[in-house]
């Protein structure tokens, strides 16, 4: 067997991913990528991602998935979903607590067909508590858990990240409880209901600001400089050309910096000394670093101090990062051709098995695009009674 021959770890494995916008289509592909077979179930006009048409968030997300569409609301709907839960092995929904029971599709109710089912629910607050019913979406849960009011500049309003980080912590926490679910499925032979939070998979993204609200009782906003006002240099610095981020961990960091910025007869200076000295000093720390970065081009700041060991990069936007090499090479960015879209960058899993090859990425499939198939295959549907179904509003 060469290095490559083995199968990806959830080759064998049947999943029902009924995920709608980011979270839950996220755990999906995850789930994919890793070698299972994921079948992507939508409302009959698609998820409401695909309401304005292709878009490439929908193609990052739903790559190697097959697409079925079924009304779970219509009889015949829910009794072709039992079909096809019968012989799946996971089901995934990121619905808000109580909808699964309303459809009569919750993990009670497909137990009693598939017994060793994992059933996996993602919300904004989780399936018990007092705010297990309030809606979530990323802004509002960034807004409730903290990471707002701790974004920004001091003198300014909070302010959100720029990215949908918390929708993407709840797939990767869904995903995780998912695998392991199935590895007590595996040793057990029974089914488990797991859940995910996304207010709870945010709370450690305060670490950080922690430390200063226990020091100090306050959490303040910094800008681009340390949660805590403990670490200098640790900021984003002007260059000719734009910007670079820089941290200095270590005295070891520092001086790589000095010598980087020759400027090591500053090496005993008391104020400089340790790092506690340094965020003691910090807007003399940053001076002394802007003053040597602003008139170089950005590639050169990054370049002499990455070469000096020195936690660095340049702020790169979007356009910058869909053409990195070194994710292009590693097959984690490839760029494909989509006759809407056109080209277009797709990622593959962050998750890597060695051993096995990279899962091909295939591009999304159109809304009910394998309905004759699937429910061909799993319900053992005609031609006749698949059409019968579509005309009907089922599928």
């Amino acid at each position: 067997m060469s290095n490559n021959d083995r199968a990806l770890p959830l080759d064998g494995v049947t999943v029902l991913d009924l995920g709608q916008i980011y979270q839950g289509p996220y755990a999906g592909f995850l789930l994919s990528m890793a070698g299972a077979r994921v079948i992507k179930i939508e409302q009959t006009r698609g998820e409401p991602l695909r309401a304005r048409g292709d878009s490439i968030s929908y193609a990052a997300l739903n790559s190697s998935k097959e697409a079925i569409t079924l009304d779970l609301k219509s009889d015949d709907g829910h009794e072709m979903f039992l079909g096809l839960a019968k012989k799946a092995d996971v089901v995934l929904v990121n619905y808000a607590p109580g909808v699964p029971e309303k459809l009569g599709i919750d993990a009670e109710s497909l137990w009693k067909i598939n017994p060793a089912l994992v059933f996996a629910h993602a919300s904004g607050f989780g399936l018990s508590g007092p705010d297990a019913s309030q809606t979530a979406m990323d802004i509002t849960v960034q807004a409730h858990m903290g990471p707002m009011s701790v974004t920004g500049h001091p003198d300014q309003p909070p302010v959100k990240a720029g990215v949908a980080f918390i929708d993407f912590l709840g797939g990767a926490h869904l995903y995780g409880a998912i695998v392991t679910a199935l590895l007590d499925v595996e040793r057990t032979g029974k089914g488990r209901l797991v859940e995910t939070s996304m207010a709870e998979a945010a709370y450690h993204t305060l670490c950080s600001n922690m430390l200063s609200w226990h020091q100090t009782g306050t959490a303040p906003r910094t800008g681009n400089k340390h949660a805590a006002m403990g670490v200098a240099p640790y900021d984003v610095y002007q260059c000719s050309d734009g910007h670079i981020a820089l941290i200095s961990v270590t005295n070891k960091h520092w001086r790589a910096v000095l010598e980087v910025l020759g400027r090591t007869d500053l090496f005993d200076e008391p104020k400089f000394r340790h790092n506690t000295d340094r965020a003691a000093n910090m807007d003399e720390v940053d001076h002394l670093v802007e003053q040597w970065t602003k008139d170089r081009r950005r590639d050169e700041v990054a370049s002499r101090l990455s070469e000096a060991g020195v936690p660095v990069a340049i702020v790169r936007g979007v356009d910058e990062v869909v053409n990195d090499s070194h994710l292009i090479e590693r097959q984690f960015l490839q760029w494909v051709d989509h006759e809407t879209l056109g080209e277009i960058p797709l990622p593959h899993s962050p998750l890597r098995f060695h051993g096995s090859q990279l899962r091909d990425l295939e591009i999304f499939h159109p809304v009910g695009g394998d309905n004759e198939a699937i429910y061909a295959e799993f319900l053992g549907l005609s031609p006749q009674e698949i059409e019968d179904r579509q005309q009907r509003g089922v599928i």
